[in-house]
Order: C-alpha cells, then sequence, then structure tokens
C-alpha cells in the first residue's frame, strides 16, 4: 500500500512526489510517456513573475512567482541562469509610464537579492538597439531567469527517487477503483496490466486531468479544463548578446525572443484553442505566420519561414475561469479536494513552471492530515542533483573540470556542467583517458552520457535524450541522430 499515487509526470507531478518522499512516504507516480514529453517541455524556457499577468490584476500569482524566481535560481544553478529582457517602448502600444509602474511593481513584490533591477535604455546609443527598428528609441531593461524546463522535470524526479520514491515511465493508468480508504490504480506497462494500491490520489496529469477524473468519476460532470495551445518557433541566430527581447503585439499579447542553444533565437508563444480530436500539438500555419509577422515588427532583419530550424508546441491545462480570451484565462492553480466521496483525490488545475515548488507544498498541506505529516516548507533549502554550488560559481566550477579532465574540450564540458553541475565530476569519476569516454556520436555527446541519463534520469529512448534531456538534436544530422537511436536499439531491453 502506497501512501501517495500521483498520475502524472509533469513538473507539477514530479515536485509533489519530491516533497512527499523527503517527509518519507511512500510515493508512486506513474506517467504514460516520458517525463516531460508534453507541457512541461514545451514552454517558453522561463522563470519569471509573469510581467504581463499584472494588467490582468493577478498580483497574487505574480508576487508568488516572483518569491520563486531567487528560490528555484539558488536550488538550480546549472539549469537556471539570470537573464535580461530589453522591453522596447513602442508608440501607439502600452505607453512609457504605464510600462515603467508595472515594471516598479514587478521589482517591488517579490524581493530580490540576486537579480537586478529595472533600467531605462536608450536603444539609439545602446549595442541593444541594433538588432531593433530605429523607430524604436527607448526600452527598460529587467531581470527573470532562463530555465532548461524538461531537466528541471527529471532533476526533480531523480531527486524524488533518491528519496525513495518510485518512478514508472511509460507507464499508464487505465483504471481507477475508488474504496472508502485507498485507491485500486490499474496500470499497464509494455502490455502487462498489474493493479497498485495507496491511500490517497493526485491527479496531476495535466492536459488529461478531466480524462483521469472520468476513470472513476462517470457522473456528468463538467470539464474544468480549458486547453490553450502554445506554439514556438526557432530560428537562425537574430542577435547577438545574452539578453532576450519582449514585444508588443498589435492583438495585446507579447512574444519572446530568447538566445537558444548558441547559434538560435527562441520565438514563441501563440494563445490557441485545443481540443483532444486534434492529437497531439503542433505548430499550424496561422502560428508559423503570427509568429513571424509580430518578430518582423521589431527585427531590422525580417523573420520568415526559410528561417526556421526548429517548432515546438504545447497544451496549456489552464483552469477554465470563463474568461473570453486564452490570453486572459488566470495562469495560477486550482485544487479540487475530494474527501467526502471516499479515498482522498486532489486534482490539479494550471500551474506554472515557476511556481511548481510551491505547488507541490501546498499540495502537501491540502492532504497533510490524510497523509499524516508535518507541512514544513522542506525543499525551500534543498538544492536539486548537480545545484550545491553557488548561482556565479559557474565559471569555476568548468575551470576546475578543465584542470582534471584535460583531454576533454572546454565546450563539452561547459555544456554537461549547465546540464549536470556537480554532478560531472560523478559521471566523469572513471573517464581516466580519453576512450573512457565511450562511443563518440556528434554535438560533444558520447556513450557515458547516455549510460548516465539511463540509469540516473530515466532516459528510454533517443528522443528523451535529444530533445527532453538535451536539446542536442538541434545540432546534429537526421544520420547523426539515427546513430543514437541504433545506439539505443543494441542494447538490452531497458527495464
Amino acid at each position: 500500500m502506497y501512501d501517495l499515487a500521483i498520475i502524472g509526470g509533469g513538473i507539477n507531478g514530479v515536485g509533489i512526489a519530491r516533497d512527499a518522499a523527503g517527509r518519507g512516504l511512500k510515493v508512486l507516480l506513474v506517467e504514460r510517456d516520458d517525463l516531460a514529453s508534453h507541457t512541461s517541455s514545451a514552454s517558453t524556457k522561463l522563470v519569471h513573475g509573469g510581467l504581463r499577468y499584472l494588467e490582468h490584476y493577478e498580483f497574487n500569482l505574480v508576487r508568488k512567482a516572483l518569491k520563486e524566481r531567487e528560490v528555484l535560481l539558488r536550488a538550480a544553478p546549472h539549469i537556471i541562469w539570470p537573464m535580461r529582457f530589453v522591453l522596447p517602448v513602442d508608440e501607439g502600444m502600452r505607453p512609457a509610464w504605464l510600462l515603467r509602474l508595472g515594471l516598479f511593481l514587478y521589482d517591488h513584490l517579490g524581493g530580490r537579492e540576486i537579480l537586478p533591477g529595472t533600467s531605462s535604455l536608450n536603444l539609439l546609443r545602446d549595442r541593444r538597439g541594433d538588432p531593433l527598428q530605429k523607430r524604436l528609441r527607448k526600452a527598460f531593461a529587467y531581470s527573470d531567469c532562463w530555465v532548461e524546463d524538461a531537466r528541471l522535470v527529471s532533476l526533480t524526479a531523480r531527486d524524488a527517487a533518491d528519496r525513495g520514491a518510485e518512478i514508472r515511465t511509460r507507464t499508464e493508468c487505465v483504471g481507477l477503483d475508488r474504496a472508502a480508504d485507498h485507491w485500486n490504480i490499474d496500470i499497464s506497462q509494455n502490455g502487462e496490466r498489474s493493479t497498485e494500491q495507496a491511500r490517497v490520489l493526485v491527479n496531476a496529469a495535466g492536459p488529461w486531468v478531466d480524462p483521469i477524473t472520468a476513470l472513476y468519476d462517470r457522473s456528468n460532470h463538467a470539464a474544468k479544463l480549458r486547453l490553450v495551445k502554445g506554439s514556438h518557433i526557432v530560428v537562425k541566430r537574430k542577435y547577438q548578446g545574452d539578453h532576450s527581447y519582449i514585444f508588443q503585439n498589435r492583438d495585446g499579447r507579447i512574444i519572446f525572443a530568447i538566445p537558444y542553444e548558441g547559434e538560435h533565437t527562441l520565438i514563441g508563444t501563440t494563445d490557441q484553442p485545443w481540443s483532444y480530436a486534434e492529437g497531439d500539438a503542433t505548430i499550424s500555419d496561422s502560428e508559423i505566420d503570427y509568429l513571424c509577422d509580430a518578430a518582423s515588427e521589431y527585427f531590422v532583419k525580417p523573420v520568415n519561414r526559410d528561417d526556421i530550424q526548429w517548432t515546438y508546441s504545447g497544451v496549456r491545462p489552464l483552469y477554465d475561469d470563463h474568461s473570453r480570451s486564452a490570453a486572459t484565462v488566470t495562469r495560477d492553480y486550482v485544487f479540487d479536494y475530494d474527501r467526502d466521496n471516499g479515498a482522498p483525490v486532489l486534482s490539479i488545475f494550471g500551474g506554472k513552471i515557476t511556481t511548481y515548488r510551491v505547488l507541490a507544498l501546498q499540495a502537501i498541506r491540502t492532504l497533510a492530515d490524510a497523509l499524516d505529516v508535518q507541512s514544513n516548507d522542506w525543499t525551500k533549502e534543498a538544492p536539486l542533483p548537480g545545484g550545491d554550488f553557488r548561482p556565479e560559481g559557474f565559471d569555476a566550477l568548468v575551470d576546475q573540470f578543465e584542470e582534471r579532465w584535460t583531454f576533454i574540450d572546454r565546450s563539452i564540458l561547459h555544456r554537461l556542467v549547465r546540464a549536470y553541475g556537480t554532478d560531472t565530476a560523478i559521471m566523469l569519476a572513471d573517464v581516466r583517458k580519453a576512450a573512457d569516454l565511450g562511443q563518440y556520436f556528434a554535438a560533444g555527446l558520447y556513450e557515458f552520457e547516455l549510460r548516465w541519463l539511463i540509469d540516473r534520469e530515466f532516459a528510454r529512448t533517443a528522443e528523451d535524450i535529444l530533445w527532453r534531456r538535451s536539446k542536442l538534436g538541434l545540432h546534429m544530422t537526421t544520420t547523426e541522430q539515427q546513430a543514437v537511436a541504433r545506439w539505443f536499439d543494441q542494447q538490452q531491453p531497458i527495464s
């Protein structure tokens, strides 16, 4: 009998698994596909307060998110780092005074110790104005953070497993039976069905929360999700520098242009209604046109379809607050806790990557009586795997490893530390010469890293590694990607 069973291996599910396992609970998490294989790997890759949410008076959400930025930065400085955002003032859009007021609130709502505050820019004199059209004369620069979203999920899941949680990927929940004091959970893995039991259930299935609810509640309950597709394009690099841009659109929305994977720029996102009938979320022609046109309103060199190197789309499982526009639907999370009709179940709607840790804490506090645990905030000071160093110590860590492994190119070590932090030393502990790295594929990927990701981070396929645990697929040819897939095919079946 598990204390807690969680359905869903996105950021909310693994966050709750980690928090619960750290309290000594017996935890089971099941995920139908790979970790972060849907919404949690399709974000704009930001740990941020959500500047535009101030416009919709979501002050509590913004404050909560702003407070979390530096908590997460300290917990995972290898995969989260500060980034400056340039917000041009554009005639006919929101006036400069309104932007400055919003940024003043942004600087002071959540408190800052590491991130610098807002400053004004003369785009005609500042180099950050060079890629922009000359009609743009003034801008504001403010701070948020970048995050490797899918890695945040896999590292959180790994920490949960290290603390005793059982994480089962490629395992689908196919049936739920609710008894008075426990749940019977029917699961299917590799075509084999079995049943597990748990005292408490958490439904963190993201866009599939309602279908999971329907497995045990067959009444005509009203759907509580509003499914919104967000798409991004990755183009050839549009500008030099490690800063990002936030552009205002004529429709009142905003898009970001962000440095991505060295020689690329990430542009997004969109807000489009989505339904289960559409199948896998993919970018539409109209979304491509929207993003290209919106970015071209600001860059000197237009963004066109020929620039696009890759696209990705995800579905945001927003709580349906009956807003007219998808852009104004709340991005905050909402809990539905039912303990009156049998064993307790907590269903989660919405949420943001930035607030996943406090969502998990609030979930445990909601379930504290049912689980018989204290609700102290232990995760606030606990680093994620590889994150036990200060944010400003990244370069020193790379220097340290370069002195020890002189035969590994610094660019490869830099990428490894960005992905694994201090765990890089554990990965390379038995590597004493170049041959110990194993088979070389491309883009700095060696066999030893594949084995680490299989053993420690639940990777099971080439896609898991090339497009979620990393974005190395973006730097490989199709032939090189196929070589990684063949390597997987040659291995013994991975349990």
